[in-house]
């Protein structure tokens, strides 16, 4: 099983970019995809998660403010994270996590396997 996150990097302020995160191995066994950040010297927070398959649920932590959209693609494997309206305070290393279980979508510990990471810099 291996998540691999990408379309991290630098972006003005009030700007937008689209994260992905491909899914390979047995992502039948999947049942929620996450995507989490960590800032410098702050804990990992819930960003957004997707139900992997069947009904479309969704959730969003309150630090996207309506900003950020989660999706999925399930014919390419892959979730993505568009995030508009970009603020300095969303900087920080993105991650994209799956669960084999329906626990607590917000919290890192209901996760069974994580991505490398991409970086996310908004700054003008």
């Amino acid at each position: 099983v291996q998540l691999q996150a990408s379309g991290g990097g630098l972006v003005q302020p009030g700007g937008s970019l689209r994260l992905s995160c491909i899914a390979s191995g047995s992502t039948s066994s999947y049942y929620i995809i996450g995507w989490f950040r960590q800032a410098p010297g702050k804990e990992r927070e819930s960003v957004a998660a997707i139900a992997w398959s069947g009904t479309v649920s969704k959730y969003y932590g309150p630090s996207t403010k309506g900003r950020f959209t989660i999706s999925r693609d399930n014919a390419e494997n892959t979730v993505y994270l568009q995030m508009d309206n970009l603020e300095p305070e969303d900087t920080a290393v993105y991650y994209c996590a799956a669960s084999r279980t329906n626990r607590q979508p917000n919290r890192p510990e209901s996760y069974d396997y994580w991505g490398q990471g991409t970086q996310v810099t908004v700054s003008s």
